[in-house]
């Protein structure tokens, strides 16, 4: 008999609930969830659903209150800060909305910095940085500063960062939310190749048509998802298309 497939990706009955004052408030409700190897998947929801909550557990960023997380087979609910930073050097690679590069660090330095929290040789990192921003089509900005770049050139320095370190898993919040649709559409089409190259990708976006670019949707509302979507990818339109 086949062997059933394995998540690599599982959230068993997780809770989040902040203190505040006097008032607690839950982010996430009995999250279930799973995600497989290489797949593109999307959290969507509006502000408040518990999305970024529920993409800081699976990034390793933050503990549930109660329940398990399971990365890759190991249960990570309950791992030390150090223990976490750990998994998300070697497991990880992270795209934010907002780039979050140093500004005083070229691309290229950029590129790098992950590789040097795990004691990559130098010439290794200076190898790697030249190599993912080949990738991305910016080997003519490699010591240019994030003032130098534009918003869709910043936002591929930050792709570039996120596979320095061969992660496993891309997980993306909302990497298109300061781009126009030209750039927009380079960033997707980035996305959609790490994909086809076998790469997991999760997503967060409270946009629909972005959403679409994904194989599946979790749909969140109020810390719990409320529907699972599944669809040919892209409906085809372009990202260009739906923005305009």
């Amino acid at each position: 008999m086949p062997t059933a497939r394995k998540p690599i990706i599982e959230l068993k009955d997780v809770w989040k609930v902040y203190q505040i004052g006097d008032v607690k408030v839950e982010a996430l409700r009995g999250l279930n969830w799973k995600v497989y190897p290489g797949e593109f998947v999307a959290i969507q929801g509006p502000s408040g659903s518990g999305k970024s909550t529920a993409m800081n557990m699976v990034g390793c960023l933050d503990i549930p209150s109660k329940g398990h997380i399971y990365l890759d087979g190991q249960d990570i609910s309950h791992l030390s800060e150090s223990g976490l930073a750990q998994i998300r050097g070697k497991k990880i690679g992270f795209i934010f909305q907002k780039f979050n590069l140093i500004n005083t660090l070229s691309a290229a330095e950029n590129v790098m910095l992950p590789l040097m929290f795990l004691n990559v040789a130098a010439d290794e990192r200076r190898e790697i940085a030249e190599k993912v921003l080949t990738m991305v089509e910016l080997t003519n900005r490699m010591e240019h500063k994030p003032n130098e770049l534009s918003g869709g050139q910043q936002q591929r320095v930050a792709i570039a960062r996120a596979l320095a370190v061969n992660p496993d898993i891309i997980l993306a919040d909302e990497p298109t939310g300061n781009l126009d649709s030209k750039s927009g559409a380079m960033v997707m089409s980035f996305l959609e190749k790490l994909h086809a190259q076998g790469k997991t990708i999760v997503m967060v976006t409270h946009d629909d048509k972005l959403a679409h670019y994904a194989e599946r949707i979790a749909v969140l509302k109020d810390g719990e998802i409320v529907e699972n979507i599944t669809h040919t990818k892209n409906f085809g339109k372009s990202f260009k298309d739906e923005k305009e």
